[in-house]
């Protein structure tokens, strides 16, 4: 239940919000092309993800996209009030605002290929500050002008980029501008030679573990570190033969960090070691 209710428009949509609400309670965003900043002034909220319920308390932030689906954040128990502050992003508005260039946060990263479309940011003293700031607006809003509203979206972008978080949020914020839903084989087929774990990948494709690996199976017929393992000893087979890399450069390149392990993998898949294999292939 919302117990109080203030925001202030930017460009006729809405920018700032402080809600108030009583637990148990719901509160929805609905499928739009936005990304949302939450922060908790007080009480906790949760908030699913595919199958996991992630806890948001006091001081900490969640950071996401609504392009994609309808997002949810709920209290179901019968505690104490929560109070969040909201920031809303609207691609038009940043262009407006950013009339010559995009800042870096805004534009897509370099040799990145995922879906997440939330991050949790932890407690940070330049978000807390930052705020503040905007519950002084909310407690005068005889001061707030279009000029300030301005500032304060310029203010809180350059803040995002500060934080630990900012990788997330910069993947988060692009979507906005190139909303293009990668799918979980071009995911996997841009990392196949990284030496991400299969934690990193399911988070790519925003999904748990368990998820990650029913739907691997589904495409693939194969568990995600068979198949992966696989592909790299391939490459590696390929690249002995075709290059005159050093055994430990192929095995890097293709995503192991251990040679030991590289060559132990190499000989029960091909019965012979890297070195043998290169030499009777040439």
């Amino acid at each position: 239940m919302v117990n109080d209710y203030k925001k202030y428009d930017l460009f006729g949509k809405t920018f700032m919000q402080k809600v108030a609400l009583t637990s148990p309670f719901h509160f929805d965003f609905p499928v739009n092309e936005q990304a949302c900043f939450l922060y908790v002034l007080q009480g906790e909220f949760q908030y699913k993800v595919d199958s996991e319920e992630i806890n948001f308390p006091a001081s900490y932030s969640l950071f996401l996209n609504c392009i994609t689906s309808g997002k949810q954040i709920h209290n179901p128990t019968i505690q104490e009030n929560c109070e969040i502050v909201i920031v809303t992003f609207y691609p038009d508005i940043l262009k407006k605002i950013y009339d010559r260039e995009l800042p870096l946060l805004l534009q897509p990263p370099k040799n990145r290929v995922s879906n997440q479309s939330n991050g949790k940011i932890n407690n940070d003293f330049l978000i807390q500050k930052y705020v503040e700031g905007l519950l002084f607006y909310f407690e005068n809003p005889s001061l707030v002008n279009e000029d300030i509203l301005v500032l304060k979206l310029k203010e809180i972008i350059l803040l995002l980029s500060q934080t630990k978080n900012a990788e997330a949020v910069q993947l988060i914020l692009s979507q906005l501008f190139s909303p293009t839903t990668y799918t979980f084989k071009q995911i996997i087929e841009a990392n196949l030679f990284s030496q991400l774990t299969i934690e990193e990948l399911a988070e790519r494709n925003n999904l748990s573990v368990s998820s990650f690996k029913r739907e691997f199976a589904k495409l693939y017929n194969d568990t995600p570190a068979s198949y992966i393992k696989n592909k790299k000893l391939e490459k590696a087979a390929e690249l002995l033969i075709v290059s005159d890399q050093r055994i430990t450069d192929i095995a890097f390149d293709c995503g192991f960090n251990d040679l030991a392990n590289f060559t132990k993998s190499f000989n029960d898949k091909y019965n012979t070691s890297p070195s043998s294999y290169r030499q009777e292939n040439r």
